[in-house]
C-alpha cells in the first residue's frame, strides 16, 4: 500500500501534542509506511506544518511550505518523474533539491485537553509544485480524516495509488474517496497565458465531481489586492531576484502571497530559493538571517513577530494585513522607508528604498480599480492581472530570446564528420545594441529605463538560470541536428574506405550518440533514431564474425 511513485508524493499525518509548558510537535503517522524521511526533514516538517502560536488560526486553515531536501538522500525514488519533466513548462519542473509541503490544519476549542485546543495537521509532501491541485486533494480527505483517523487515510492512499501517471497534456480522472477530480497538467507546448479548459461531457462524465481549471495557479488578484498599485515594482523585484520578505498574519496569507510573487514573472522560472512559510525553527534560519553578509536572493513568507527585528536589515519588506474574501477590497498600502518598520505590528506597506526602472503603467491600475468599483469577480481580476504580467514578462524576454537565437551556428556549418559546432558567446554589450531597433518598445507601451533593467537582470540568478536552460536546449538541438546529418550519410560506403579499427571506433561513437539521445531526451525525430540503429546493424554485419560478437554485446543496437 502506498502513494504512486510517479506522483512523487507522500502523505504524513502530523498531530501536535502540547503540554502547558511545551511546544513540542510530533509526527504521528506516515503513509506510505516505507517512506524514508531523515531526522532533519522530519523536524522541518513538524515545525512548518503548524501556524506560529501568535497567528490565532481557529477552525480549518490551508497553506503551503517548501523545504530543502537533506543531502545524501537517494534520488531514485523520484526518477519516474524525470520522464514527464521534459514536457512540462520550465516553471512547473520539479526541483531536485526541494520538497513542497501542503498543509490542512485544524484548531478547535476542546476543554478536555490540557491546552484547551485540538490541533492537528494533515500534510502532503511532494516534489511537484501543483499548489491548487494538492490543496483540493487535502480539502477532500482532511476533514473526514480528523474524524475517522488512520483507516480513512489508508483508504485515501489506496485510491491515490491507482491514479494514472501525471502525464503533461493528458486529461486525468483521479478518484479520491468517492469523488472524481478531472484535471489537465500543462505542457511546454501550450501557448503561454492560455488555460486548456477541461470540458465536462454530458454522458461520459456523470461521475465527475470536481473539475480543476488549473493545477498550480493561486488567486493572483486576491494576493496582490492590497498592493496592486505597486504590482509593477514588485514584478521588477522578483524578476531581478532581490531579497524579499512577506510579513503576514497567518501562514495561508504568507504562502499565497509568496507563491503569487513567484508566479508573476511566468513563463520565466524564478530560479532563486523561495519559502512560502518560514519559521525560526527552519534548518536554514541562521543562513538566511545572518548579518555578516548581504541578504541572499530569496523570497521568505513569515508570520512570527520576531522576524520584524531579525530581518529589518533586508532591503525589501512587504507587510500585509488579513487578506479579504473575494469581493472585499482592503485599503491600498503605501511604499514606506525601511527605517519606519519597527515591529510586525507596523502598518501594512511595502517597505523599500527601491526606485523602479520602469514608469508605472496607469492603464492596468485604472482597469483593476474599475473592476473593484463594478464588483468584478476576483477570478476575472486575476485573469486581467495575469495577462498584464505575462505581456510585461514577454516584452522583456523576447529581445533576449531573439539575441540568444542569433548565437546558434548556421545549420550548413554542421558536418557529420566533425563535432557539433559551439554556440557563440553571449556578449552583454552586443545584446544592448540590439535593443535600439528590436527592444521591448515594439511590444510594450511602458516607458522607462529598460536598458538599466536589462543590465541589472543580466547579473541576477534568474538570468543565470534562464540562460543555462536556453544554452542546454540549444546545445541539445545542435546534437540532434548532428545526429540527423549522420543519418543522411552513406555510412556503409564510408566503412569500405576505412580500416576495421576506424569502423569499430565509428560504431562505438554512434552507439554513444544513441545512448546520449535517449538519456538527455534530445529533440530527435523517431525515424532518425531508427535510421541510425539500421546503419549500426548494417556496419556490424559487414565486419568479421569475431568483431560482430563483441560489438553486439556493447550497448544497444
Amino acid at each position: 500500500m502506498g502513494m504512486p511513485v510517479s506522483w512523487g508524493t507522500e502523505i504524513p499525518g502530523l498531530e501536535l501534542w502540547r503540554e502547558e509548558t511545551s511546544s513540542e510537535r510530533h509526527l504521528q503517522v506516515i503513509y506510505p509506511q516505507h517512506s524514508k524521511l531523515t531526522d532533519k526533514e522530519k523536524t522541518n516538517i513538524c515545525y512548518l506544518s503548524f501556524p506560529d502560536s501568535n497567528s490565532g488560526c481557529l477552525g480549518d486553515t490551508q497553506f503551503c511550505f517548501r523545504f530543502r531536501q537533506s543531502s545524501g538522500r537517494r534520488v531514485s525514488l523520484h526518477c519516474l518523474l524525470d520522464q514527464f519533466d521534459k514536457d512540462l513548462p520550465v516553471y512547473l519542473k520539479k526541483d531536485p533539491a526541494y520538497f513542497y509541503g501542503y498543509v490542512y490544519f485544524r484548531q478547535v476549542r476542546d476543554k478536555t485537553l490540557k491546552r484547551g485546543y485540538f490541533q492537528k495537521s494533515l500534510v502532503l509532501i511532494s516534489k511537484l509544485p501543483y499548489i491548487h491541485f494538492f490543496h483540493t486533494v487535502l480539502k477532500q480527505i482532511a476533514p473526514e480524516y480528523f474524524e475517522k483517523s488512520e483507516p480513512y487515510l489508508e483508504a485515501a492512499c489506496n485510491d491515490v495509488d491507482r491514479w494514472p501517471a501525471p502525464v503533461p497534456g493528458k486529461t486525468l480522472h483521479l478518484p479520491i474517496m468517492g469523488v472524481v477530480m478531472k484535471v489537465r497538467i500543462p505542457t511546454c507546448h501550450d501557448k503561454p497565458g492560455t488555460t486548456q479548459i477541461v470540458q465536462l461531457t454530458q454522458q461520459a462524465d456523470t461521475h465527475i465531481s470536481v473539475i480543476l481549471p488549473t493545477v498550480h495557479e493561486v488567486d493572483l488578484f486576491r494576493c496582490f489586492c492590497p498592493v496592486f498599485l505597486h504590482s509593477q515594482m514588485l514584478w521588477e523585484l522578483v524578476l531581478l531576484g532581490e531579497p524579499l520578505v512577506v510579513m503576514a498574519p497567518s501562514p495561508s496569507e504568507s504562502s499565497e502571497t509568496v507563491l503569487a510573487l513567484v508566479n508573476c514573472i511566468s513563463p520565466l522560472k524564478y530560479f532563486s530559493d523561495f519559502r512560502p512559510y518560514f519559521t525560526i525553527h527552519d534548518s536554514e534560519f541562521k543562513e538566511y538571517t545572518t548579518r555578516t553578509q548581504a541578504p541572499p536572493s530569496v523570497i521568505l513568507g513569515v508570520t512570527n513577530p520576531f522576524f520584524a527585528k531579525t530581518l529589518q536589515h533586508w532591503p525589501h519588506i512587504i507587510r500585509i494585513g488579513d487578506l479579504k474574501p473575494a469581493g472585499e477590497i482592503p485599503k491600498q498600502v503605501k511604499v514606506k522607508k525601511l527605517k519606519n518598520l519597527k515591529t510586525l505590528d507596523s502598518k501594512p506597506g511595502v517597505y523599500t528604498s527601491y526606485k523602479p526602472y520602469l514608469n508605472r503603467d496607469e492603464e492596468i491600475i485604472k482597469q483593476l480599480q474599475k473592476g473593484v468599483q463594478q464588483k468584478r469577480p476576483s477570478e476575472a481580476q486575476s485573469v486581467i492581472l495575469r495577462r498584464y504580467f505575462l505581456e510585461l514578462t514577454q516584452s522583456f524576454i523576447i529581445p533576449l530570446e531573439r539575441y540568444v537565437a542569433s548565437l546558434m551556428p548556421l545549420q550548413k556549418s554542421i558536418s557529420p564528420w566533425k563535432s557539433p559546432p559551439q554556440l557563440r558567446q553571449f556578449l552583454p554589450e552586443e545584446f544592448m545594441k540590439t535593443l535600439e531597433k528590436t527592444g521591448p518598445q515594439l511590444t510594450s507601451r511602458i516607458k522607462g529605463d529598460w536598458i538599466g533593467l536589462y543590465r541589472h537582470f543580466l547579473k541576477s540568478p534568474n538570468f543565470d538560470g534562464w540562460f543555462k536552460t536556453r544554452r542546454k536546449e540549444m546545445t541539445q538541438k545542435l546534437e540532434a541536428l548532428h545526429l540527423e546529418a549522420l543519418c543522411e550519410e552513406d555510412l556503409l560506403l564510408w566503412t569500405q574506405k576505412h580500416t576495421e579499427v576506424e569502423t569499430v571506433d565509428l560504431v562505438l561513437k554512434l552507439k554513444n550518440k544513441l545512448l546520449q539521445a535517449d538519456r538527455e531526451h534530445l529533440p530527435v525525430k523517431p525515424d532518425t533514431m531508427e535510421k541510425l540503429r539500421t546503419h549500426i546493424d548494417a556496419i556490424i554485419l559487414a565486419l568479421p564474425e569475431d568483431l560482430q560478437g563483441i560489438l553486439l554485446k556493447t550497448g544497444m543496437t
